[in-house]
């Protein structure tokens, strides 16, 4: 299928640099080719694979390439530096796209800054918005499967639950390393486990430390990397204009879908999150305005689910359910008090409708209705 980022990344790379960021096997390489087809003539690179090393490492590639593809770049030591002098010296008809399955600003090497070089476009799993003609049982797929692109079309459940098992174990002994020298395979796979059993609800520093036997700060750490490979993101609380919101306890959340250990609801939650997160991510990616996706919380414990931010100011308050129609009394709080724009969205509902200002929203059409 054709993503949605590859005109926009196509006429990006006319300006400058674009650097695809997003999971491991999320679809960054068929992407970067399928862009690649509209050159005359383009290479691909993994620093991964040895014979691609050298020819990076002694910028061999052949002077009339249209296209340099640089995939896991990351990798190479000095990698900021090296990229900095390729594309300041690059033939003028020449453009530079960039892949990796980290987080790039995650890398803290010394070296000049590629700042003003290049555009970023993150890839995140498939959303209700990109599928084309969506459905009620696509939903189901996403919640079920969720939108990694393998584990989505794969014709059984099975495929799709052995794709996973060899997923997390490759992240987890391969990513992880590559990334930080860190040997407790089993802690920070017990990490990820409880991790998986715990979407949604606020995360407790000390209380993940005392069930794996280790500091705050490991797991902190731990979940810092877990974020940087593109495995869970953090949602945290808003408190700007909102005086009595806690400033800690984030929510985790899976990039994949697939990964949540709970039931319906929870996945619905999760699914919807990383809707929200995609769709904040290609505005900032797109519009540049910065986006951010957060929750609300009180010290008297009101809560909504997620408030999406733009520009430091919240745009959207939103409250997932399965099946209760019955406006959240916490939405309607923060909707009331501060003036915010407020959506509860619920999966099984027929008749979409305004309830005393607050939007009640059918989820397979809230979702579709989001940029990407």
């Amino acid at each position: 299928m054709k993503r949605s980022q590859q005109e926009i990344i196509v006429k990006d790379l006319t300006e400058k640099m674009v650097f695809i960021t997003g999971p491991r096997q999320v679809g960054k390489t068929s992407l970067a080719l399928a862009i690649s087809d509209n050159f005359e003539k383009s290479l691909y690179l993994n620093y991964d694979n040895f014979p691609h090393r050298e020819v990076i490492r002694n910028a061999a590639w052949l002077p009339d390439t249209k296209l340099l593809i640089l995939d896991e770049l990351h990798k190479m030591e000095g990698w900021k530096n090296f990229l900095k002098g390729i594309y300041d010296t690059k033939p003028r008809h020449q453009q530079i796209l960039v892949t990796g399955s980290t987080r790039l600003d995650a890398f803290r090497q010394s070296g000049d800054s590629l700042a003003g070089r290049f555009f970023r476009h993150r890839l995140n799993p498939l959303s209700l918005a990109e599928i084309s003609d969506s459905t009620e049982n696509d939903l189901d797929l996403l919640m079920e499967r969720g939108g990694f692109p393998e584990p989505f079309f794969t014709e059984s459940l099975d495929n799709a639950n052995r794709w996973r098992l060899l997923y997390i174990d490759g992240l987890i002994r391969t990513d992880i390393l590559d990334f930080e020298k860190i040997h407790d395979f089993k802690a920070i796979q017990l990490t990820v486990d409880l991790l998986r059993q715990r979407v949604g609800s606020p995360i407790s520093w000390s209380s993940l430390a005392r069930d794996i036997n280790c500091s705050p700060n490991t797991i902190k750490r731990y979940v810092e990397i877990l974020e940087s490979l593109f495995i869970v993101f953090r949602v945290t609380p808003f408190h700007r204009n909102i005086g009595r919101s806690l400033l800690k306890e984030p929510k985790i959340y899976f990039y994949d879908t697939g990964m949540v250990l709970g039931d319906e609801g929870i996945r619905l939650e999760n699914l919807v999150a990383v809707s929200l997160l995609k769709h904040l991510n290609w505005t900032e990616d797109c519009k540049g305005i910065r986006c951010e996706l957060m929750t609300l919380r009180t010290k008297e414990k009101k809560e909504v689910d997620f408030v999406m931010v733009e520009n430091d100011e919240p745009k959207l308050i939103v409250e997932v359910k399965l099946s209760d129609t019955s406006i959240s009394p916490s939405l309607r709080y923060f909707h009331n008090k501060y003036a915010l724009e407020a959506a509860q969205v619920v999966k099984n509902i027929n008749v979409e409708r305004m309830v005393d200002g607050i939007q009640l929203r059918r989820t397979l059409n809230f979702l579709k209705e989001l940029s990407i």
